[in-house]
């Protein structure tokens, strides 16, 4: 049996990303951005939870990324959208960063893991508000 974990998200990135790059893709130069839109809708999933932040994604959802919360000291947001939803960069204690596009309530997804970070780290002050 695993340990208990209590979701605050689960699913994919915000619509609206795939609507606005499908739009864009009526020229040629877009599309890049709206390939990689429906590939992000697709494949892409976002899992928070109290413990970890989870990313499966990939060509066909196969690979997946787990971070626990005591490994990330800096979080960075960006809205997009509109501020409907915004990109976010986690930097992981090794160095690596880990990119989530298309985050939906973003602004209230970055205000959780700051929570869930502070609470594992009472020192932690490496966030950049944008």
């Amino acid at each position: 049996m695993g340990i208990k974990e209590d979701v605050y998200y689960e699913g994919g990135p915000h619509i609206g990303d795939l609507i606005i790059n499908v739009l864009i893709g009526l020229t040629v130069v877009g599309l890049p951005l709206t390939v990689g839109a429906i590939v992000r809708a697709l494949w892409l999933r976002y899992r928070i939870t109290d413990r970890r932040v989870t990313l499966t994604g990939g060509w066909r959802g196969r690979d997946r990324t787990d971070v626990i919360y005591s490994e990330i000291v800096k979080v960075v947001k960006v809205p997009r959208g509109i501020g409907m939803w915004g990109d976010m960069v986690l930097t992981l204690r090794n160095g690596s960063r880990l990119e989530m596009r298309a985050v939906p309530k973003f602004r209230e997804t970055y205000d959780y893991i700051l929570e869930r970070i502070a609470a594992k780290n009472p020192n932690f002050t490496g966030t950049v508000n944008n």
